[in-house]
């Protein structure tokens, strides 16, 4: 259990993908193990580099597998690339977007305009994961960027895991717009801290609190490092047990799965 190695937690920031499901198969029992963690008296947040679907979304797929929780509770990396585009640009910008329609739905519901290929005057790219994913869509986001436009990425994870395996990411689409345009994109979800201090915030605990639990050390556990909060990986999705030793700083806890974590 938590509590063995971190009496002074209260806090948890989950990811999702491959450590509550994989695609829309879940891992474990998903409402014992929430019973289990407000049982034992833990807040919790999910938050997730996937910026496929909005926080609705998401909403509403935890539902449909029993677990009922407040819109607050869930950040993905949607939601922190428009959020951290309004802090930059209060009014809103003008941005073309390589990525799912429900990324744009977010950054439309913060009051950003989302751009086709026919607009002028555009200020942003945004690069994530797209499903129909075309040779134009990269060559447009590339051209936008040579001549200027400041380009974003939702996040650097370039698989997702699957009961098919690993599947391409948001990482590969946005390698791609990197290498075709020449520029790096500025990473907006984990390793950033950005996803967990939004959570940090909103559950009100400092770091020490606070344990972050993800499958993939590049992005969930060096995110949670960069935000000095404790760290748990689960073996359940992206990241093996070797990678895991080899990893450095590692991981402070190894599980193999949520359920293992938790009970």
């Amino acid at each position: 259990m938590i509590s063995d190695h971190f009496p002074n937690v209260r806090g948890l920031i989950i990811d999702m993908d491959g450590v509550l499901w994989h695609d829309l198969n879940p891992i474990g029992d998903l409402p014992a193990l929430f019973n289990a963690m407000r049982d034992q008296g833990y807040q919790f947040i999910m938050a997730t580099n996937n910026a496929t679907r909005t926080v609705a979304e998401y909403h509403q797929i935890l539902n449909d597998f029993g677990v009922f929780l407040e819109s607050w509770q869930i950040i993905n990396a949607a939601q922190a690339t428009a959020s951290f585009l309004l802090e930059k640009y209060p009014n809103g910008c003008r941005v073309y977007v390589v990525g799912q329609p429900s990324l744009k739905d977010t950054l439309r519901e913060h009051g950003h305009t989302v751009v086709d290929e026919t607009a002028n005057d555009v200020q942003v790219v945004v690069g994530s994961l797209d499903y129909d994913l075309t040779y134009h869509k990269i060559k447009h986001a590339s051209l936008l960027i040579q001549n200027g436009c400041e380009f974003y990425g939702t996040n650097p994870d370039v698989t997702l895991p699957t009961p098919e395996g690993l599947i391409p990411g948001g990482g590969t689409v946005i390698g791609a717009i990197e290498l075709a345009s020449m520029h790096k994109a500025v990473m907006i979800g984990k390793p950033e801290p950005l996803l967990y201090q939004m959570a940090l915030k909103r559950l009100a605990l400092s770091p020490e609190e606070t344990l972050g639990i993800g499958d993939r050390l590049e992005t969930d556990i060096a995110g949670a490092q960069a935000a000095g909060i404790h760290s748990a990986l689960v073996l359940s999705g992206a990241s093996s047990l070797g990678q895991a030793r080899q990893f450095n700083p590692p991981p402070e806890i190894i599980t193999a799965n949520l359920m293992e974590l938790i009970f």
